[in-house]
């Protein structure tokens, strides 16, 4: 995909006022994931994985960075999604690995790839889902459900651990 469109498709979920700032990360020829444009701002977007089915782009606030490109490290390493999510929670335990201590967000776009324009970077049937990393955070200490029981309201996801986070979607 070319670097300008992998660009363009990134910042789909991305606040207008954050979009030209804003740091890149998409892929190479090799499907390497690469920086394709710096950022001076506090928004961190990542174009869409090629080797996944249909499309979904992100964008976190930077402090998140770390914690995201650990992730992508291990990965890279070969491990599964569960030994991840276990050395994470280690690394963060153990201190190593720093989560942000305020609510840190995270803005998904998504669709499939027959209302994708590969021309322009646009998604036809695209969806958001929103993400708000709260470390630690439980239902009791929230206020917040642990599953919506209603169509796009929040709900709190993995409570208690480092990847709490408060869900909102189209569910």
């Amino acid at each position: 995909m070319p670097k300008d469109i992998q660009i363009k498709t990134a910042l789909l979920p991305a606040p207008e006022d954050k979009k030209e700032e804003a740091m890149v990360y998409g892929y190479d020829k090799d499907g390497e994931m690469i920086v394709l444009r710096k950022g001076t701002n506090d928004l961190v977007c990542l174009a869409d994985n090629p080797y996944n089915e249909g499309i979904s782009v992100s964008c976190y606030f930077k402090e998140l960075d770390p914690f995201m490109q650990r992730g992508r490290d291990l990965k890279k390493e070969g491990k599964e999604t569960m030994a991840i999510r276990k050395l994470r929670g280690e690394e963060v335990a153990s201190g190593k690995l720093k989560m942000p201590e305020a609510p840190s967000m995270m803005y998904i776009y998504y669709g499939t790839e027959e209302t994708y324009d590969k021309t322009k970077g646009t998604l036809g049937d695209g969806q958001f889902r929103y993400v708000i990393y709260t470390p630690f955070a439980t239902a009791e200490s929230t206020g917040l459900p642990l599953k919506p029981h209603a169509k796009g309201m929040p709900w709190l996801m993995d409570p208690g651990t480092h990847r709490a986070h408060i869900m909102v979607g189209p569910n």
